[in-house]
């Protein structure tokens, strides 16, 4: 068989191996149970209804101008599928060799470093909802900031609470006026 002969029926070949992948940027999500998503692909194609497959435990929901992969079986344009997403507008890039992070575009972070997980609340409140007990296995529970109690103290802070207890006094038992303040504090 001669060069051109082979080039002629490798060609349908070659043209549906180029139309399996392609790169696109994110227009539009419409999260429902399967995330969809509306996709120009890198020639100007624009594609709707592009289902994007997720990792199991893992969702996200990405912003315009986000860029993707997306795979179309058997090289049909008709039904296509964003195999990732990704972002590197966001992308933090301070991690070492095996280390992770679950991010988002506000700087919200868990990093998981060589030293130990780091959460990065980006200056907002880390919340730990519809939990019957927090615990902490750890011989040493350090707080750098204030403690506040809501629950049985009336809402006082722990400095508050501290302060109550080192201006305490009690009556004598002889009738007498009330005891000094504790000598050691809190």
């Amino acid at each position: 068989m001669d060069s051109r002969t082979f080039s002629k029926l490798a060609a349908p070949l070659a043209r549906g191996l180029q139309m399996l992948l392609a790169r696109a940027v994110l227009t539009a999500v419409n999260s429902g149970k399967m995330q969809v998503v509306q996709v120009t692909l890198l020639a100007g194609e624009a594609k709707d209804g592009v289902e994007h497959f997720e990792p199991y435990g893992f969702t996200s929901h990405p912003k315009a101008g986000a860029e993707a992969v997306v795979g179309f079986v058997g090289g049909d344009r008709s039904h296509g599928m964003a195999l990732i997403i990704a972002d590197r507008r966001f992308r933090p890039t301070d991690l070492k060799p095996g280390e992770s992070c679950l991010h988002d575009d506000q700087g919200q972070r868990v990093h998981i470093t060589r030293d130990g997980i780091v959460i990065d609340g980006a200056g907002k409140p880390v919340t730990i909802v519809n939990a019957p007990k927090v615990r902490a296995d750890t011989p040493l529970f350090e707080v750098t900031g204030e403690v506040k109690d809501r629950c049985d103290s009336g809402g006082k802070t722990m400095s508050g609470m501290r302060a109550t207890f080192d201006a305490h006094v009690h009556p004598e038992n002889d009738g007498g006026g009330p005891t000094a303040p504790p000598t050691q504090g809190m």
